[in-house]
Formats: structure tokens, sequence, C-alpha cells
């Protein structure tokens, strides 16, 4: 009788949380605990959505999964690295090196056109101005921004620009795509747009995202969704 074929073996995660815990400390002397033994492991091209009302907490877990703010317990790991393990200098590192940010506002530099607004964070990370404008160029093609390339900010629908901070978030080849309601400021049709060119892309380059959202039928485009409740994590599907 025949052997039963192996299964694939699953890739290594990207992002790991365990057991991330979040506390502010209020005004009054008092805490608010937003989050509370969160863990959650996002793969190579895989679309992850996080979702709960405002103030559930997303926004700490994003920034905590990016290593903006440290947690106050747990462990947030990026590429096998324990961020806990590493200096400031280091965290830095990890974030230009790994991680791709998109906000609900683009946060696009008004002087400069959408192609060098793309080619920044290349030139930034040391890529000749020929070939950043160049990957910067092919990244607004693929988002169907051919025609813009050289248009200001100002010149761009609030679709468009949001288009530009995507490829943007994607121009140094990250291995991790944090996203913070990147459509929350769009009407629902632009929005779907948006939404199908970020998730086009990411599966494209093979990218792991992590995005929050509070539209249930975006939501409906990810691999798995998890809702925030009591500053715990719950599986939706």
């Amino acid at each position: 009788m025949s052997e039963p074929p192996m299964s694939e073996p699953l890739a290594a995660p990207v992002l790991s949380l365990r057991g991330v815990g979040r506390t502010y400390t209020l005004g009054d002397g008092g805490h608010l605990q937003v989050l509370r033994d969160v863990d959650l492991d996002v793969r190579p091209g895989e679309i992850v959505g996080l979702i709960g009302p405002s103030g559930s907490g997303k926004s700490s877990l994003l920034h905590a999964a990016g290593l903006l703010e440290k947690p106050t317990t747990g462990r947030v790991i990026l590429d096998g690295v324990d961020g806990a393990t590493v200096n400031e200098a280091g965290r830095t590192n990890l974030r230009l090196g790994l991680i791709g940010f998109v906000y609900q506002f683009h946060h696009l530099l008004p002087e400069f056109s959408a192609v060098d607004n793309v080619a920044l964070p290349l030139r930034i990370a040391g890529v000749g101005k020929g070939e950043a404008r160049e990957r910067a160029s092919g990244l607004l093609t693929q988002l169907g921004l051919a025609e813009r390339l050289e248009h200001q900010p100002g010149q761009l629908s609030g679709g468009e620009q949001q288009r530009v901070a995507i490829a943007r978030a994607l121009a140094n080849r990250p291995r991790l795509i944090l996203a913070d309601e990147p459509t929350g400021n769009l009407d629902p049709s632009t929005s779907a747009q948006v939404f199908r060119s970020l998730f086009d892309l990411v599966r494209h380059q093979g990218v792991a995202a992590l995005i929050a959202t509070h539209n249930m039928e975006l939501a409906g485009y990810m691999d798995r969704v998890f809702a925030l409740k009591d500053g715990q994590l719950i599986e939706q599907r």
C-alpha cells in the first residue's frame, strides 16, 4: 500500500505574538488594559484581518507588532528575532528592513510627485535615484497609476493617494505589512478598489499582512479574521 502524500510544511511566521499584553497608565493614576495575553502568527502570503470597534485595542496591537510600542507583557518576534532582545537601534533596523506601514491617512509629502514619494524610502535605504524611481514607477503602474507618476498628492483623488501610500509601504520589499484602517477615510466604492489593489499586490509579493479594519465587508477578503474583545483575540473563521 502506498504512503499517503505528505502535507506541505507551514512556512515560518514572519510575525509571532506570544502572550502580548498592553496596559496604559491613566492621568488619575488608574490603569487601562487594552490587550490581554494575545497570541498570533502571521505567515508569508497570508492576509489576517483584525476587527473591533474604536478603542478595542487594534492600533495598540499593531503598534506592538511593529515595535513602535513595547508591550507591557509578552514577546513580539519578527522573522525569528525577539524584539525584546535588541536595543532601540536594532528595533529601528527591524522596522526598516522588515515592515511596511499603511495608515488611514496617507501622510504623503505634498511637494513630492507620486513616484518620488514612493522612491523616498528606497533612497533612504541607499538605493540609487534611477533604480529607486524605476522600482517606484513599477509599483505605481501595478496599482493602476501609470498616468499619475509625476502628479503631486494634491492633484490625486483620495483613492489614488492611498494607493501611492500602499506602493510606498511596499517599496523596500518588506516581509510584513501592517495596515491600520487603510481605507477608513474613503467612500465604499473607492475603499473596495483600494483594498483589492492592496490584496493583489500583497499576494503577488508573498508578503504577510495584518490589517485592522471596521469594515466587515472588506474583512471578508481575508484569510483569517480575529475580533478584539475585552483585550483578547477571538478568531471569527
